[in-house]
C-alpha cells in the first residue's frame, strides 16, 4: 500500500476505526432515499480521507492495488451524503446518490443482483435484476468523453 500523504497521517478520526491486517475496511454503499445496497467494496486510510475530501466514493481496489474514485471509467460516480461507522468500528456505511442509476459494472443498478432460487439440494443463482446499459457501450462512451 502507499504511504499515507501527511495530511492522512494526522486525520486523528481514521484512527477510530478497526482496520483489518491489510489496512483495509470493508465498506457498504446504500442509496439515500430507497436504503438499496448497491455495492460492497474496501477502503484504506487514503480512500476514505480522499472519499471525505471529495464528496464523492473513493475506493482501494485490492485488483489494481490502487485508489479507485468511483465512475472514473464509467462516469458512473457516487455522491456521499453521510458517512457512518457501525457499532464495531469495524464497518463503513456510505449513504450515496448514484450518477446514472447504475453502480454495477455489469450495467445494473445494483451489484446484489443475484437471488438464490430453490432448495439447498437443487437450488442456484438467478439473475433477478435487468442490466439498464450495455457495460460496452458504458465504457465506450466514458472513454470518448
Amino acid at each position: 500500500m502507499p504511504t499515507q500523504t501527511p495530511s492522512v497521517a494526522k486525520a486523528k478520526w481514521l484512527n477510530k476505526i478497526k482496520w483489518d491486517e491489510h489496512g483495509l475496511v470493508p465498506v457498504i454503499a446504500q442509496e439515500a432515499g430507497t436504503n438499496n445496497v448497491l455495492m460492497f467494496a474496501w477502503m484504506n486510510r487514503d480512500a476514505l480521507y480522499k472519499t471525505v475530501e471529495l464528496g464523492e466514493a473513493v475506493y482501494w481496489s485490492r485488483s489494481r492495488k490502487k485508489l479507485w474514485h468511483k465512475g472514473e471509467e464509467s462516469g458512473h460516480t457516487q455522491k456521499v451524503l453521510e458517512i457512518r461507522l457501525d457499532c464495531d468500528e469495524d464497518v463503513v456505511l456510505l449513504k450515496i446518490e448514484q450518477a446514472g442509476g447504475i453502480a454495477c459494472h455489469t450495467g445494473r443498478h445494483s451489484c446484489f443482483f443475484n437471488k438464490f432460487d430453490g432448495d439447498a439440494k437443487e437450488g442456484d443463482w438467478q439473475a433477478a435484476d435487468p442490466v439498464l446499459k450495455d457495460p460496452e457501450t458504458i465504457y465506450t462512451e466514458a472513454k470518448k468523453q
